[in-house]
């Protein structure tokens, strides 16, 4: 896994023995051990890594107001019983929230107001709530609604 892999050496006289994997990939899921010897004494630990996958089709960045498919999917064995999609930009009692039975979340028309960090939250059968967050970047036109422009003579213009 190396050179996606490091131990910070300055916590270990702490006793902070964490291990750190960036970027995280869908083959790291799986059950981690650590071992830590002093002296005599052994202490050892298990940590279980499970991944969540978003993917966007096209990929990021998105073509304005081109159909986006995005999908949440995890490596959690339960049931999936629901996924929800929140868009960050629209908080409170206005925001845009999606909740459906699959994993995919469609937007027709993307717009510039898409764009921004999201997050999908999928509910399993045994209870466990997960989620990720993700940035969107939309490519497009986030100018003025009147696309006329004055300009004195003389000046420069943008």
């Amino acid at each position: 896994m190396k050179p996606r892999v490091s131990l910070q050496d300055s916590t270990l006289r702490n006793g902070n023995f964490s291990l750190r994997i960036d970027p995280v990939r869908s083959e790291d899921v799986g059950l981690y051990e650590a071992q830590v010897k002093y002296k005599t004494e052994v202490h050892s630990c298990h940590v279980e890594l499970g991944v969540i996958t978003v993917t966007l089709s096209p990929p990021n960045p998105v073509i304005e107001n081109e159909l986006l498919l995005i999908s949440c999917n995890s490596s959690h064995r339960a049931s999936l019983v629901e996924t929800c999609w929140f868009h960050d930009k629209h908080l409170g009692p206005t925001s845009r929230t999606f909740c459906s039975l699959s994993g995919t979340l469609s937007i027709l028309h993307p717009a510039m107001t898409d764009a921004g960090s999201w997050r999908c939250q999928l509910r399993y059968s045994d209870k466990e709530i997960i989620s990720a967050t993700f940035n969107l970047q939309i490519l497009g036109f986030d100018g003025p609604t009147n696309p006329v422009v004055y300009a004195a003579a003389g000046s420069a213009a943008n």
